[in-house]
């Protein structure tokens, strides 16, 4: 009889793709022409960034204990009642009133300013956004404890800078949840003209692509039956659920390059002389536009229909256990004015376009951006090329880098509201971009819309 002798150990994944990529990203940086110059500026605008930046510089020590207190005590999605109080504390030493599980969400955090002469009809509403989640197992390894600082002291930065509302809130829940989609739902952006936020990464960028998420959890119900003495009495579960895999699998082909399938069997049966009577399959979608988004699940749900009727069993397929995030549609007007305090501040950061798409996550800042003008920048805290969600990048999270990376945000943020409350054209040019992106859409009106089609 022929022996085999199985491998020893799984091989290891060639890095071909990735050191090409890599040495296309360092072309594109060579090549990138930045133009972030806004020409003459006032000497109110000027003395506006100087302003907001010393806020900032006062406040440095509470931004570096923010960080270094977050990375020492990482916290789950909805559990990050510690990082709520730390928030909430230094926020109130500045003697504003913190409002704990705001918008329905128990580790939600909200506090508000608005100058003496604010008028909802003339004067703008700008929402600055903070996460502080963490993820299991290598904690902030995604940097949440660099944009909860960032959002605190880019609030505490921007306050008195000009007429208007600049709201503070605290989303908690972003890693594999919507935290941020909750809160919408509990008015978080009522009354909000525009909302702004960071991220931590590798690479100083005044946008990137974040695609959408939808999950997918299909039970499939089958007949068991004796697999040796009556097959013939059964209908597979597991046949179904591996269909369906398989499925998904050759739609790959057919998908577009930045989309995304992944998927688990979390069960299969329990024992292989019985026809399992019940297989479960969990399922990622991502896309890179709302509309592709939506058309991908509707062909995923198509591929576990026939996969049941192929094998005479039912399907109960549950979208969105936890909201969906939309991808991000980030508002180039305002995200260009970041850019600006970014250039000011000596940071090398990069257009839009610099990295490929297929360097992409998700996030439900998306939610957001689809409901008001939002940017989402990312604040360079580690080597080029660093990856999020690994063991490296939690380390830079508590790095000088991380630190400076911080501050710099905090004042760039504060340094834009600054602008969006003293310059009413930027916000129009904003909303102008905005509506003409689409406007205004929710999730809800996505899912309805979805199920009119049904």
């Amino acid at each position: 009889m022929a022996t085999f002798d199985p491998p020893a150990r799984p091989t290891t994944p060639s890095s071909a793709f990735l050191k090409r990529m890599d040495e296309a990203v360092q072309d594109r940086l060579a090549e990138a022409e930045p133009d972030f110059d806004l020409g003459a500026r006032s000497p109110e605008h000027l003395q506006s960034w100087k302003d907001a930046e010393a806020r900032v510089e006062k406040i440095r020590a509470d931004l570096n204990h923010i960080v270094r207190d977050l990375h020492a005590h990482p916290e789950e999605a909805f559990e990050e009642h510690h990082a709520q109080a730390v928030i909430a504390g230094v926020l109130e030493r500045h003697g504003f009133q913190v409002e704990r599980g705001a918008h329905g969400v128990s580790t939600a955090l909200r506090a508000e300013w608005h100058s003496a002469d604010y008028n909802p009809a003339v004067h703008p509403a700008v929402a600055v956004l903070a996460e502080y989640d963490a993820l299991p197992g290598i904690g902030h390894a995604c940097g949440h404890n660099v944009i909860a600082a960032a959002g605190v002291g880019a609030f505490l930065g921007a306050v008195g800078s000009g007429s208007g509302r600049i709201v503070f809130l605290g989303t908690p829940a972003e890693e594999g949840h919507t935290g941020k989609e909750y809160m919408i739902r509990g008015g978080m952006l009522d009354g909000v003209d525009c909302a702004v936020m960071i991220h931590p990464f590798s690479y100083d960028l005044v946008s990137h692509v974040w695609v959408g998420r939808r999950t997918l959890t299909a039970t499939f119900t089958g007949v068991p039956a004796h697999a040796s003495m009556q097959p013939y009495m059964g209908r597979n579960a597991l046949d179904a659920a591996t269909l369906a895999y398989q499925g998904c699998g050759l739609l790959r082909q057919q998908m577009p390059p930045s989309d995304r399938l992944h998927a688990v069997l979390s069960d299969g049966g329990a024992r292989a002389s019985i026809i399992p009577e019940t297989a479960t399959l969990q399922l990622y979608v991502r896309s890179l536009y709302t509309e592709t988004l939506m058309d991908l699940s509707q062909r995923v749900e198509d591929i576990f229909q026939g996969a049941a009727l192929m094998t005479g069993t039912a399907v109960d397929a549950q979208w969105d256990e936890h909201p969906m995030s939309l991808p991000v549609r980030n508002n180039a007007t305002l995200a260009r004015r970041w850019g600006a305090t970014q250039a000011s501040r000596g940071r090398d950061v990069l257009p839009a376009g610099t990295l490929p798409d297929s360097q992409a996550a998700s996030t439900d800042f998306g939610n957001v951006s689809h409901l008001v003008p939002g940017i989402h920048p990312l604040v360079k805290i580690a080597p080029e090329g660093t990856a999020l969600h690994t063991t490296d990048f939690a380390a830079a999270a508590i790095s000088d880098q991380a630190f400076e990376g911080a501050f710099d945000a905090a004042v760039g943020l504060a340094q834009t509201v600054a602008d969006i409350l003293n310059d009413p054209q930027l916000l129009a040019d904003a909303k102008k971009e905005f509506d003409a992106a689409g406007g205004a859409i929710s999730v809800e009106e996505l899912l309805a819309r979805e199920t009119d089609q049904h």
